[in-house]
């Protein structure tokens, strides 16, 4: 089972910068990172810029509906910060009332699994402790990309298309997302007049723009309408929470996560595992080596399917679940000529498409960003 049946092999070359560096997954993303660090501003603001941006040229992946989760390095102090901005179920929603309308699983769309969308705070809280440029400087090219609009690129056409075929149904996903009944092609302009009056008054107001007033009253009356929970003060009272990022080592290089509820550890636990073998001996690409990763992966999303909870609510053994002896335990269950029917939960340890956009800055000063932003499914 040692056949390589592919060599790795570089596509592209590698950034070089002195004074900072950006990575996203839109040109126009990087275009307002960078230009954020040209001003003078934080890697935060760099970050955050991207972040809207992305938000308005990737709405099938992320948005100011969606949570936020980020890790950032502070030169200054040599501290990492980590901050959770994901959002609560809707307070007025038993598990017994979700039960009864959704039956097992809770349902992919629709208005039942809406919870609190964070990610505006996990903007506020970001720029209130690392920002230097003004919320409405950083804002802005999101801004002008949403009122003047952008060409849609070839990727985000067509996970537009096939997501508009779903939730064209949704009560007003069509009149925003599906111009002329459709989604747009590749290169089509897309405007988004509405968020972009959005984004403009948070930059103004901050996050209370979002999370009172107007806009937390027209998003109830909406969720409400369309049969869902979420409501004016669940966005109220909602805040981000700070954390402490949680670690482990690979062959000596640290490697940090943030704790639950994220499913953060799992890459830890996956690392811990992979550490017992010679990977660099088993070829790129290599029937072994895919095997190993597969099966590591299969026994950390066991654990995440049984431990990935609220930490509030649930006593989460998370320093064990990412500890080299428990490690050493689940390297024990892999056969090495056999893969694993599935996890012990009785579940596929694959669910349907999931959207996150994730970025990353460094400022010439050496401070680091590291977000994911999503709305799960775009």
């Amino acid at each position: 089972m040692d056949r390589p049946f592919g060599r790795a092999f570089a596509t592209r070359s590698e950034v070089l910068a002195c004074r900072g560096a950006v990575a996203t997954s839109h040109p126009l993303a990087t275009d307002a990172a960078l230009d954020a660090l040209k001003d003078g501003g934080h890697a935060v603001d760099a970050a955050l810029a991207a972040n809207a941006v992305l938000a308005v040229v990737e709405p099938t992946g992320c948005g100011i509906g969606g949570d936020l989760f980020a890790l950032v390095w502070d030169a200054e102090t040599a501290q990492l910060a980590g901050l959770n901005a994901s959002g609560r179920s809707p307070a007025q929603l038993a598990s017994a009332t979700l039960v009864e309308r959704a039956g097992e699983r809770i349902p992919a769309t629709g208005p039942l699994p809406i919870t609190t969308p964070g990610c505006v705070d996990g903007w506020s809280e970001l720029h209130a402790r690392f920002g230097r440029l003004s919320l409405e400087r950083v804002l802005a090219p999101a801004v002008h990309h949403a009122r003047h609009g952008f060409p849609v690129t070839e990727i985000i056409a067509a996970h537009w298309a096939g997501g508009g075929a779903r939730l064209a149904e949704q009560p007003g996903f069509a009149d925003v997302f599906l111009p002329n009944g459709r989604a747009p092609r590749k290169g089509e302009l897309f405007a988004n007049p509405a968020l972009s009056a959005v984004l403009e008054r948070i930059g103004a107001e901050g996050r209370d723009a979002f999370y009172t007033g107007p806009v937390a009253a027209a998003i109830e009356r909406h969720v409400r309408d369309a049969g869902g929970w979420l409501s004016a003060a669940d966005l109220a009272e909602h805040r981000s929470q700070w954390v402490d990022p949680i670690s482990t080592s690979y062959r000596g290089v640290e490697l940090w996560e943030l704790p639950p509820n994220t499913q953060g550890f799992t890459a830890l636990q996956m690392l811990n595992v992979l550490e017992g073998y010679d990977i660099a001996t088993l070829g790129f690409g290599s029937i072994d080596h895919l095997h190993l990763f597969v099966e590591a992966k299969k026994l950390a999303y066991e654990d995440r399917a049984r431990w990935c909870a609220d930490p509030e609510f649930a006593d989460l053994p998370v320093e064990r679940l990412i500890s080299k002896p428990y490690a050493a335990e689940l390297r024990a269950r892999i056969d090495p000529t056999r893969a694993a029917r599935g996890c012990a939960t009785g579940g596929s340890v694959l669910e349907g498409p999931g959207d996150t956009v994730y970025l990353a800055v460094g400022d010439a000063a050496g401070n680091l960003v590291s977000l994911i932003q999503s709305n799960f499914r775009g």
